[in-house]
């Protein structure tokens, strides 16, 4: 990769100081050292912005909010950082992750080398690193575009060592060109966080954006670190409420309401077996809500 492509790193982080240090390390040492790293701080109540103020790269920019804006909108704000300050290319990386010196280059040189708009590498569980948490990803149509990590809890024997294109990739690492948010525009920021991702790349798929899975780019993700991962009643909500609203925006009330039946019918068959208890469902049935208003205040005349 030419160390004139700079690579602006857009990272979001929210009370983050301890999976800082390692994220950093994993920055300062790369190989490709142009790039510029926008760390944007949703009003952390722990060292974490101590931590980025400590760090003496001029390479790193620091933007503080004083309240938690969420990752969508900070991502937005490292995005558009990045473009005004001239990057070639927008990397969304999440910090709970670390990263040996040559990914920045194995990803920038996936993306011009295949000619495609949007690369994402390898992602591995940072407690197991043998054990695959998403080699890319892919949309299922049959189940209103719900999305899948390919590989997902797999052992790594070499079965995913081929780059391919892929339909869908989390947030947690995508490389992007920077021509990409001309065409499909920003995270959309009522999500505040989960599924704003999905939302994104489900845009970058209906015009036609490719993105590429590159193989020998790893990251060793620490999965769940920061939000007290899927079971977590934060993430119970917001999942919950986000899938409904990705449901009703993109597929309007017709078509969206016989997968929310279904839906609720997960709910009751997942109490009913045990895999979650009547608080886990309250929660589930009031993001249900909250999933139905902000799609109806974001298009007031949806209902007639």
């Amino acid at each position: 990769m030419a160390e004139a492509d700079k690579i602006g790193v857009v990272t979001v982080s929210y009370n983050s100081a301890d999976v800082l240090p390692g994220f950093l390390d994993s920055m300062m040492k790369q190989a490709h050292s142009e790039f510029l790293l926008f760390a944007v701080d949703n009003s952390s109540s722990d060292s974490t912005l101590t931590i980025l103020r400590q760090c003496s790269d001029p390479r790193l920019r620091v933007i503080a909010n004083l309240e938690n804006r969420g990752v969508a909108a900070g991502n937005n704000q490292g995005i558009r950082a990045a473009l005004e300050a001239g990057c070639n290319s927008v990397m969304l990386l999440n910090n709970d992750t670390e990263f040996d010196c040559d990914f920045l280059s194995l990803l920038g040189g996936g993306l011009e080398r295949n000619d495609v708009d949007m690369v994402c590498p390898k992602i591995m569980y940072f407690d197991q690193p043998d054990r695959i948490w998403a080699a890319g990803g892919a949309f299922r149509p049959w189940l209103a575009y719900g999305i899948k990590h390919l590989g997902e809890g797999e052992i790594d024997r070499g079965q995913f060592n081929q780059a391919k294109l892929v339909t869908y990739v989390p947030t947690c690492c995508v490389l992007i060109r920077k021509e990409v948010f001309e065409k499909v525009g920003l995270m959309d920021e009522r999500y505040f966080v989960y599924v704003d991702d999905v939302d994104f790349m489900y845009r970058a798929l209906n015009l036609g954006i490719r993105l590429m899975y590159i193989p020998e780019a790893k990251l060793l993700h620490k999965v769940g670190s920061l939000t007290g991962g899927v079971e977590s009643p934060f993430a119970a909500r917001f999942c919950t409420r986000n899938r409904v609203y990705f449901l009703l925006r993109h597929f309007g009330i017709l078509r969206a309401l016989p997968i929310l039946v279904l839906y609720q019918a997960h709910f009751i068959a997942g109490l009913l077996y045990g895999r979650f208890n009547l608080s886990s469902l309250a929660i589930k049935e009031k993001a249900t809500w909250e999933g139905f208003t902000m799609w109806k205040n974001s298009h007031p005349h949806a209902m007639g």
